[in-house]
This record gives C-alpha cells, sequence and structure tokens, in this order.
C-alpha cells in the first residue's frame, strides 16, 4: 500500500532525488507528487532473490545488458514519475545509447520490469504502475504474486498471460533464450 505525501505544489525528478537524500524510505514520485510504499516483507525479499541470482546470471553471462534493483527510473516528465521497480532490465545497446547519469535518477525507460507483488500493495497501485510502465514504453512486465504462486506476464496493449506455479517464466524477445521454472521461486 502506497501514501501520497501531501506537497504544496508538484515536483520534479531533479527535486525528488534531493528530497531522498539520506532518507531510509522507499519512495517513488508519482505526477509530481512523493508516494511512500511499504517496506518489503521476508516472502517478497526470499522471491526477489530467488529471481534475480538466475536472472541476473543469465544477462551477465550473455552480455545482453544490466539488471537493476531498486533503481529509480524517470519514466515521464511534467508532472515527473519515478518509479522504482523490484528489478529492471535494460539492454547494453540501450546503455550505450542513454548512459546511467553519475547523479539522479536515470531518464531511460526499462526494457524489463519485475514487480513483486505484497499482500499490503492495492489492486490500484499495482493499476498504476502498470499503466506508467507501459505508457513510458516498457516492452515486457513480470508482476510476481507469491501468495498466489503466479506470475502475471504483461505485454503493451496490457496482453496478459498468467503463468502458474509449475509454468515457466521465459524472457521472449527481451531476455532471448532465458527461462526460469517458476517451481524454483516458490
Amino acid at each position: 500500500m502506497s501514501e501520497t505525501i501531501a506537497a504544496t505544489r508538484l515536483i520534479t525528478a531533479e527535486e525528488f532525488w534531493d528530497y531522498c537524500a539520506g532518507k531510509d524510505a522507499r519512495l517513488e514520485l508519482v505526477d509530481g507528487e512523493i508516494v511512500e510504499m511499504s517496506p518489503a516483507g521476508p516472502e517478497h525479499g526470499r522471491v526477489d532473490r530467488k529471481i534475480v541470482i538466475p536472472f541476473g546470471s543469465y544477462v551477465e553471462d550473455h552480455g545482453i545488458g544490466e539488471v537493476f534493483l531498486n533503481t529509480g527510473f524517470t519514466l515521464k516528465r511534467d508532472p515527473d514519475v519515478t518509479r522504482g521497480p523490484d528489478q529492471a532490465f535494460v539492454s547494453a545497446v540501450r546503455i550505450a545509447e542513454n548512459p546511467p547519469p553519475d547523479r539522479g535518477f536515470w531518464p531511460i525507460v526499462p526494457d524489463l520490469v519485475i514487480e513483486i507483488v505484497s499482500p499490503n500493495d492495492t489492486a490500484s497501485d499495482i493499476n498504476d504502475k502498470v499503466t506508467d510502465y507501459l505508457d513510458a514504453g516498457v516492452h515486457l512486465i513480470w508482476l510476481v504474486y507469491p501468495n498466489k504462486r503466479q506470475v502475471h506476464v504483461i505485454r503493451p496493449g496490457w496482453q496478459i498471460r498468467v503463468l502458474k506455479a509449475d509454468d515457466t517464466l521465459d524472457g521472449e524477445d527481451v531476455i532471448p533464450g532465458f527461462q526460469l521454472s517458476l517451481l524454483k521461486i516458490w
């Protein structure tokens, strides 16, 4: 569940970066307003780790890009949207064209985003995130539901495929060749 922090005016991604300095909280910027996110629970962290280790290893071994954890990406301007997905993949080609900044959030749209849905996340919050990602141009989204033992694979146009506990997650054309049995993360 997220809570919007009252602001007297909308702020930019750069002002949000400065605001976040030294804060020990999970925050995102949604349409110029700061939103506080709940801390991740142990199941969230466990599932996150069980995905990132094989996923990150595959990406690194094949030299196809980078996997980023809880990294802020500025997806939209005026009003600004900066989201920090649990995991994100950016291809090597796109990194070469738009390297990460030394300071501030990265104004690039990830190729793939992974969000692990916590029990206290509302359907509205998840819908808003997916909408922001798709509107920005993310090619593939994996919404991981540990409590249901499902992954919702979402493509542009809200094409949704639901994977169940014994299915295999596939990187499709975004991470060619990557596969992960969901049995390994539950």
